[in-house]
């Protein structure tokens, strides 16, 4: 049966972030990265207004080039959008596996390498094109182990998987007119592999949480610094980062839910955490200070509470929260970041 244009556009505009109208196209492997990504974390569904009159028109086959295309010589080419999307994708992968499954043997030879590259796959596997999965994960596997351990590993494996990709890109074979799958077996699919993305990642989130906020907040930051170079970027990744946030508040109107969004949001993205700012007040220190003060305030105050020095009862107590303030501070300090 034709596919409808009108239709597409109004599952588009009620469930476009979830991929109704590429699941009522059958178009299953982009249903399934707006599934994970929520419309190509929203960048990607605002986009598609003017692209589903071409998305109709390809489940339709209604153009003869399309049907007498050579499948098998000719390399469809190379667009600046998959492949910023690929990138993108399997950092958004890695970023998660490293969240929710970092405990696992072998994580970063393994673990991590597969899932970056699936996320450059899946959007590979966007519409009519496809690539060679086996290379894909192959340049993955080979590149993880040089940036062993790293919290910025995502990056140079997704770069590397995604030229890969782009290199052995290829038309997908053409489909058996008449010949469609049912609705209730692709559900399925998509649902095992929804699952499979989100259950580790809930499982780390709900038994966790605080762990996994330090966590994407140490990600973040290190991410951020990356382009200090370039603020005009930092400003545009931090947009997209707080995209989540500004989109509930325009559809809650605020409340309760947006400021529980606001508390997780301050954890995530602020420069000091709670337990960083008991630290700073143990130290004597304002928001501000450096990295350098924060030394120079610690070796004053061990000097004043060493127990050698300091005949007070206190001494020894008020000794070892100085050293594990500090501590706290060296681990978690970013300087500035955010402006």
């Amino acid at each position: 049966m034709a596919k409808s244009v009108i239709v597409a556009y109004v599952l588009w505009a009620v469930g476009g972030p979830l991929g109704l109208h590429h699941l009522y196209l059958g178009r299953d492997s982009h249903a399934l990265l707006w599934m994970l990504t929520l419309g190509g974390f929203g960048f990607g569904w605002v986009r598609e207004v003017s692209r589903i009159p071409a998305y109709v028109g390809e489940a339709n086959q209604d153009a003869d080039k399309e049907r007498k295309r050579d499948h098998a010589s000719v390399p469809p080419p190379v667009g600046p959008v998959r492949f910023a999307g690929q990138v993108c994708v399997g950092i958004y992968f890695g970023t998660v596996a490293l969240i929710g499954l970092n405990s696992l043997s072998f994580f970063y030879l393994i673990v991590l390498p597969l899932s970056v590259g699936a996320g450059v796959h899946l959007v590979s596997n966007v519409g009519q094109q496809t690539s060679d999965l086996q290379k894909t994960l192959t340049a993955c596997l080979i590149t993880s182990p040089i940036f062993y351990g790293s919290t910025l590993s995502p990056l140079p494996i997704s770069l590397a998987a995604s030229v890969t990709a782009a290199q052995n890109r290829r038309f997908k074979p053409p489909q058996t007119p008449g010949k469609t799958q049912k609705l209730g077996p692709r559900l399925y699919r998509l649902g095992l592999a929804w699952l499979a993305f989100s259950a580790p990642l809930g499982y780390c989130i709900f038994h966790n949480t605080t762990a996994t906020l330090y966590y994407l907040s140490d990600s973040i930051a290190a991410l951020l610094d990356i382009f200090w170079f370039l603020p005009w970027l930092r400003g545009v990744l931090e947009y997209i980062l707080l995209m989540p946030y500004r989109i509930l508040c325009v559809l809650t109107g605020g409340g309760y839910y947006e400021e529980g969004w606001r508390k997780v949001l301050e954890i995530l993205l602020k420069e000091y955490t709670e337990r960083e700012k008991e630290a700073l007040q143990v130290l004597s220190l304002d928001s501000e200070a450096s990295l350098e003060e924060i030394t120079r305030s610690y070796r004053e105050l061990a000097k004043t509470w060493h127990p050698d020095h300091n005949p007070s009862k206190d001494a020894e107590a008020m000794f070892v929260k100085i050293h594990d303030a500090y501590d706290v501070l060296q681990r978690w300090h970013r300087p500035r970041r955010f402006q």
